[in-house]
């Protein structure tokens, strides 16, 4: 087998970490808090934070190392038509990213603060999870326009 099967099987199984991760914890962080119980909310948002940086942040930085390396293989420049848009929407998706990961710190922080004392969770929690839902949409509408791109390859 050659370097570029190695690296496409890589690629491919670094976005479903990305992709699977991502919607795995934004849909059982989006869940509980419907729920409305602090313990609840807690203990998802910890967690949440925890897979973000185990399996979410490694699979962004493999999905952009092997994916310059399989356009240098097939000798596709970056500015190249639908790799440079979906280079583009990576960066976008990167950048509703990073917010997303202080807001769920904060979440998770506010959500323990709210525990020890006994009380609700604050207006501050609900403005960062609005924050937070908003940001995912937008990058995982990003990722999603990615996977069309990669697998159509438009001229």
């Amino acid at each position: 087998m050659n370097a570029y099967f190695w690296l496409k099987t890589i690629h491919i199984i670094s976005s479903t970490i990305l992709f699977g991760t991502g919607l795995g914890t934004a849909f059982f962080k989006w869940i509980v808090d419907r729920t409305g119980n602090v313990a609840a909310i807690r203990v998802v948002s910890e967690k949440v934070v925890l897979a973000d940086w185990l399996f979410t942040s490694p699979a962004i930085v493999v999905q952009a190392v092997t994916g310059v390396l399989i356009a240098n293989q097939l000798g596709y420049p970056l500015t190249h038509g639908w790799l440079a848009y979906a280079i583009g929407l990576y960066c976008l998706a990167g950048i509703c990213w990073i917010p997303v990961v202080v807001l769920q710190l904060g979440m998770r922080d506010l959500a323990r603060q709210a525990e020890r004392d006994g009380a609700a969770l604050t207006q501050r929690y609900w403005i960062y999870a609005r924050t937070w839902f908003w940001l995912g949409v937008a990058a995982f509408t990003a990722v999603m326009i990615i996977f069309c791109l990669m697998v159509m390859k438009p001229g």
